[in-house]
């Protein structure tokens, strides 16, 4: 009898189950052989959370656009470069609140975002870049049509049917 119960809990949560994607940006005061570690025990966070991981990369390091602050041991610090990285997983909504609320006391984040996403991949494909030529399609050839006037009573009129419908 525990048993059905425990499967009908479990059914009910996982359709309670959203896909969530975690963009993050790490300190990069952790030495470089020292972020695959990071990255793991991030990896288990989510798991122990109940969450199952689709899709990851491994944090790099970027320069940020602009420098970040983060208060940590009642110190400011600034950072102009980070590790980035990025994890999607399905978790419970309610799960999802208890993972912030660890991460945001983690002092190894400068910055995260949670968002809800889709299961699909969404990975952008490769973009326009100045310097690409860009090659037009050949316009019809035009020389055997006719052209006809315009007759802007007739447009008016049809406008006027469309408008009083």
């Amino acid at each position: 009898m525990q048993e059905v119960e425990n499967d009908a809990l479990n059914q009910e949560n996982k359709k309670d189950n959203r896909v969530y994607e975690l963009g993050y940006l790490l300190v990069p005061t952790i030495k470089e052989e020292d972020v695959p570690a990071s990255y793991g025990n991030l990896k288990e966070l989510v798991s122990s959370f109940g969450g199952e991981i689709i899709m990851d990369e491994i944090p790099k390091m970027i320069n940020l656009a602009y420098s970040m602050q983060k208060v940590a041991s009642n110190a400011r610090k600034k950072f102009g470069t980070a590790y980035f990285g990025w994890t999607k997983f399905v978790m419970n909504g309610d799960q999802v609140l208890e993972l912030k609320k660890h991460l945001d006391l983690d002092p190894n984040f400068i910055r995260f975002l949670i968002l809800k996403t889709v299961k699909e991949n969404t990975i952008a494909t490769k973009r326009f870049v100045r310097g690409e030529t860009y090659h037009k399609p050949k316009s019809k050839n035009l020389e055997n049509e006719t052209v006809v006037p315009i007759n802007k009573e007739e447009i008016d009129k049809e406008i006027d049917a469309l408008i009083a419908v």
